[in-house]
C-alpha cells in the first residue's frame, strides 16, 4: 500500500486539480491500495476535500492550526495506514503521471530509503516544458519522492525549523547517515505545475541562505565545512542580485549568524559526504562513461552549480578538461537530474555527449576511443 501526502495552504483550486490528477491514475490494486492524506496548513477558509476519489482512493484531511511548512507532512505520516509501505510526497500542485513507479517501489532493495522522481514542469501532461531544477543523485525534491514510511517516522520526518527550502537536503543527509541510499528512478514520473501563488523571492532567499547554511554546519566534515558555507553564501548572493532580493539575502545571513552555533553537528565521513554532494556518483559515472572507454579529454557543457564537483572527479580520473572543439567527450555540467537529462536530450545530436552520473542502468553511447 502507498500513501500520497499532499500539504496545502490557501490554494483550493490548485489542490482540486491535483486530486483530479491522482484520480486519473485509476485503480491502485497492484500497489495493494492507496490513500491520500491532505494536510491543511491553516488555510483560510479551511480546506474541503471529498472522502474518496472516483478510483476508490480514500482521502483523509489533517488540519493544522498554524502554517508548519514542510514539517506538516510529518503529521500525515503519523496518520497513514499502518499497512502503507511508502509515503509518496507531493505538493498541492504535483501528482504522478502514471502508476509505473509502483512496481519499482515494490522491488527496491531494503537499503533504499527513498526514491526520487523524474519531475516534469508544465500546466498539464500535454503541455510539459521541461524538468524541475534542484536535487542531486542522492538528494530528492520534496514535490516528488517516495520514502519508506517506517524510516520517515523513525527519523522524525522533516525538521520543522526549516519551514520550506533545503529541508529535503537535511532529511536526505539523515537518511544516508542511517545507512540507507537514495535512488533516482525515471519510471517514477511526476508533473509539477509549479503554481507561484504566495511565493516571495525575498522570503525564499532568506530561507535558502539560512537553511543551506544549517545543512553545511550540521553535516559537512570539518576540513570542508567553512569552505562549503562560504561558497554557499557567494552563490546565493549572486542569485539575490539577479532576482532583486538582496534584502531577503541579508535577512537570511543575519539569521544564519544568529543560529548557526546552535545547530547539532553530525558530520559525515568524507566518503559519505562525497555521496551526499554527488562526487561519488560523478566519479563512478565518469569512470563508466569515459575512463573505462579510454577517453582522456572532455569539455563541460551547460554548466550548473555542481560543475566544481564534476571537474574534481575528472581530475581524480586523469581526464583533461579541454575546449569543446578538441574534446573527445562533452560532459553535461550539472548534477541535478532534471537539468542534466534536459541538457542530454537537447544535445542528443552530438554523440560525444554524456551525463556525469548514471541514471539507473544508463550507459553512454560514446564509442570507445581508438
Amino acid at each position: 500500500m502507498i500513501t500520497y501526502v499532499v500539504p496545502t495552504r490557501n490554494r483550493p483550486d490548485v489542490l482540486r486539480e491535483t486530486l483530479r490528477g491522482i484520480e486519473a491514475l485509476g485503480d491502485h490494486a497492484r500497489s495493494g491500495g492507496a490513500e491520500v492524506i491532505v494536510v491543511d496548513n491553516a488555510s483560510e477558509p479551511a480546506a474541503n476535500v471529498p472522502r474518496a476519489l472516483a478510483n476508490g482512493v480514500t482521502i483523509d484531511l489533517v488540519r493544522r492550526t498554524q502554517n508548519e511548512g514542510a514539517s506538516a507532512r510529518n503529521f500525515a505520516a503519523l496518520h497513514a495506514d499502518p499497512a502503507s509501505d511508502w509515503i509518496v510526497m507531493l505538493d498541492d500542485d504535483s501528482y504522478p503521471l502514471d502508476l509505473n513507479f509502483v512496481e519499482s517501489l515494490q522491488g527496491q532493495p531494503r537499503d533504499v530509503g527513498a526514491v526520487s522522481a523524474d519531475i516534469f514542469l508544465g500546466a498539464s501532461p500535454e503541455a510539459i516544458t521541461g524538468r524541475e531544477q534542484g536535487g542531486l543523485p542522492e538528494v530528492f525534491i520534496g514535490c516528488g519522492v517516495a520514502i519508506r514510511r517506517s524510516l520517515f517516522v523513525a527519523l522524525g520526518g522533516y525538521d520543522h525549523r526549516f519551514n520550506y527550502y533545503a529541508e529535503e537536503y537535511d532529511l536526505a543527509a539523515r537518511i544516508l547517515l542511517a545507512g540507507y541510499r537514495v535512488v533516482f528512478d525515471q519510471s517514477f514520473r511526476v508533473l509539477h505545475r509549479k503554481v507561484t501563488t504566495g511565493r516571495d523571492m525575498n522570503t525564499i532567499l532568506s530561507r535558502l541562505v539560512r537553511n543551506n547554511g544549517w545543512v553545511m554546519q550540521r553535516y559537512a566534515p570539518e576540513p570542508v565545512r567553512r569552505e562549503q558555507i562560504r561558497s554557499m553564501r557567494q552563490r546565493y548572493r549572486q542569485i539575490a542580485e539577479m532576482e532583486n532580493a538582496l534584502s531577503g539575502f541579508s535577512i537570511g545571513l543575519r539569521e544564519l549568524a544568529r543560529t548557526i552555533g546552535r545547530q547539532p553537528r553530525t558530520p559525515m565521513s568524507m566518503e559519505l559526504w562525497k555521496r551526499f554532494t554527488g562526487r561519488a556518483a560523478v566519479r563512478e559515472g565518469l569512470a563508466w562513461n569515459l575512463a573505462l572507454r579510454g577517453v582522456r579529454s572532455a569539455a563541460l557543457v551547460e554548466e550548473g552549480k555542481n560543475a566544481p564537483e564534476i571537474r574534481a572527479a575528472m581530475c581524480e580520473l586523469g581526464i583533461a578538461e579541454v575546449p569543446p572543439d578538441r574534446a573527445e567527450a562533452l560532459v553535461v555540467g550539472t548534477l541535478s537530474p532534471g537539468p542534466m537529462l534536459d541538457a542530454q536530450e537537447r544535445l542528443a545530436h552530438d554523440p560525444r555527449v554524456v551525463t556525469p552520473w548514471r541514471v539507473g542502468n544508463q550507459a553512454s553511447a560514446l564509442p570507445r576511443a581508438a
